[in-house]
This record gives C-alpha cells, structure tokens and sequence, in this order.
C-alpha cells in the first residue's frame, strides 16, 4: 500500500514539473522579453523568466551566452461543402500553413548577469 502511494505521489509530481516546462515555453514571446529582461539582470532571473536555454555557449571574448530557438507550426483548416455525398467520401475543404520562428540571444559578463541581448521574430 505504501508503495501505491509513494509511486501515485511520484507520478503527480512529475506531472506538475512538465506543465512547469510548458508554462515556461508558453512565455517565450517576444512581449515576454521585452517586458522581463534588462542589461544588468542575473542569468538566475533570466532562466526564472524564459526557461533554460536550448543552446549555451560562448562568444569571441569566452563569455557565456544562452539561444532560445523556438519553432511553431500552425495548420488551419477550412471546410466547405456539406450533403450527402461527402458522407461517404470525408469532407472537402482547404488547408493553410504558416510556420513562426523566435530566437533570443542573451549575452552574459563574467558575473552572469546580462551584457546585451536580441531577438528575432519571422512569420512565413
């Protein structure tokens, strides 16, 4: 019995740490870093605010620097027609899709906290 309990605790507790995850992402929005990240802020902020990074690495000068790269897809369908015969043959329609791409670049000083930062937001 106290093993039901202990793995059913587990298991809800994971599944709180990815809706964590996906509150984060859902945050990663070119308003979010407008409004959240200053120069001078600490990376523990940062992380606080976007998330971990998919990409860390350094720059020319061996200072760290984090990249969000975030690529969404949105698919819409538009249907027409109706009746009888696309019963049995499935629904007739149109379909539409745009992909949206985000980087955010932050640049960090020896003490970690931010030196400059860019983003980039496309549509195509």
């Amino acid at each position: 019995m106290k093993k039901l309990i202990l793995l059913t605790c587990s298991t809800l507790l994971i599944g709180c740490s990815a809706i964590q995850q996906a509150v984060k992402e859902d945050n990663l929005t070119v308003g979010t870093v407008q409004r959240e990240i200053a120069v001078g802020m600490p990376a523990s902020a940062v992380a606080e605010v976007l998330g971990s990074p998919n990409i860390v690495t350094t720059d020319e000068n061996h200072q760290e620097v984090w990249i969000y790269d975030k690529i969404r897809s949105e698919v819409s369908y538009s249907q027409r027609g109706g009746g009888i015969p696309l019963l049995m043959f499935g629904s007739a329609g149109d379909s539409t899709s745009s992909k949206k791409t985000l980087t955010i670049i932050i640049k960090f000083d020896i003490t970690k906290k931010v030196r400059d930062f860019a983003y980039h937001a496309s549509r195509f």
